[in-house]
């Protein structure tokens, strides 16, 4: 396993994209992270799976990927920890199935959340939303990703910790995108 260091500068360099990238809420950014780039990458996937595995406590049931972002890297979590893996949709399924969580997890399972990047905790809530209706309890959120700004405590007051490979909230933040 690459250490931690080396794990943020290689997860880094490989998902940095500098050019113009146009937020969900119209913002603009003059470089970016593409978690794509990190997923597509086998050892790098692997070795992000293992790190995101190390951030879980050890009463998690069951690890969930937000769609689409956090599912690759919900599947390695899984791999690596032998735990289920649960998918979220932004909305339920319109035909098939009709769910918006896939998977099954059980009634009372106690689930950490997987996804990419975490900027301002929306879509954890969406998907903690879920996640209750489906009778589990989401209890966390891990990200390879995490930016400033207000995310974790909007979701600490909704009993949700976040931790993240790359902590752009920490004190010493470690080397992370620029942002525009």
């Amino acid at each position: 396993m690459l250490s931690t260091t080396a794990l943020v500068e290689r997860v880094v360099s490989v998902g940095t994209v500098t050019g113009r990238y146009t937020l969900p809420n119209g913002g603009t950014l003059t470089s970016y992270f593409d978690e794509y780039r990190v997923a597509a990458d086998p050892d790098l996937l692997f070795q992000t799976g293992l790190a995101l595995a190390a951030l879980l406590p050890p009463d998690v049931d069951v690890v969930a990927g937000l769609e689409l972002g956090g599912v690759p890297f919900a599947l390695a979590v899984s791999a690596a920890t032998g735990l289920p893996a649960a998918l979220i949709r932004k909305t339920a399924k319109p035909y098939g199935t009709c769910l918006q969580v896939e998977g099954q997890p059980a009634p009372g399972a106690r689930v950490a959340m997987v996804d990419d990047v975490i900027r301002s905790g929306r879509q954890i809530l969406i998907a903690a939303a879920a996640l209750r209706q489906a009778g589990t309890l989401p209890t966390m959120a891990v990200a390879i990703l995490i930016r400033q700004g207000e995310a974790k405590s909007l979701l600490a007051g909704q009993g949700i910790k976040v931790n993240a490979v790359v902590d752009e909230t920490a004190t010493t933040p470690s080397p992370s995108p620029r942002r525009s």
